[in-house]
C-alpha cells in the first residue's frame, strides 16, 4: 500500500506541480488537493490520507488552525508544513498544532519527499534551515514569549 498524500496551498500552480511530482515517486499517490484550510480539514476527514502537506498562508483557514483540528480530529494522520514562511512564530505555531514536519518552499523536491518518508515512519523531520532556528530559540529563548520551543520540546 502507498503513502496516501493530500496537498493544501492556496496556490493552483503549487498544487497541482507538486502533486504531479509527487504522483511520479514510487509508492506515493495524491488523493485530493485543497485550496484552503477549512476544504483540507474536510478533505482529510473523507479521503484519510497518510501526510497533508500543509501550506500556512491560507484563506478561510489559516494552516495553524487546520493542522491542530486534522491531528485532534485524525491522529493517525502526519502533517508537513511547506511554506515560504520560517519566521520563529510560524515555525513554533505549526509544530505546536502538531505538525511533524517543516520545510521551507525553497527547498529541493527531493527534501519533501525525504519529508514526507520520514513522518510517514514515526518521525519528525525539519529541514535544516528550520532546525537551526528551532535550536537558536531552545538556546536562546526570546524573553517574555509564552510560544517558546521549550514548549514544543
Amino acid at each position: 500500500m502507498g503513502i496516501k498524500i493530500l496537498i493544501a496551498d492556496d496556490h493552483r500552480i503549487v498544487r497541482e506541480a507538486i502533486g504531479s511530482l509527487l504522483n511520479d515517486e514510487l509508492g506515493m499517490e495524491v488523493v485530493g488537493q485543497a485550496e484552503d484550510g477549512r476544504t483540507a480539514v474536510q478533505l482529510a476527514r473523507e479521503l484519510q490520507p497518510n501526510v497533508v502537506v500543509m501550506d500556512i498562508e491560507m484563506p478561510n483557514l489559516n494552516g495553524i488552525e487546520a493542522t491542530r483540528q486534522i491531528v485532534h480530529k485524525l491522529p493517525g494522520v502526519r502533517v508537513i508544513a511547506l511554506s515560504e514562511r520560517s519566521d520563529r512564530r510560524s515555525v513554533l505555531g505549526m509544530l505546536k498544532a502538531g505538525a511533524s514536519g517543516y520545510v521551507p518552499k525553497q527547498c529541493a523536491f527531493k527534501e519533501l519527499v525525504l519529508a514526507i518518508r520520514n513522518v510517514v515512519s514515526s518521525q519528525t523531520y525539519l529541514s535544516p534551515q528550520i532546525s537551526e532556528a528551532v535550536v537558536e530559540e531552545y538556546l536562546n529563548p526570546s524573553a517574555g514569549h509564552d510560544d517558546s520551543v521549550y514548549s514544543v520540546l
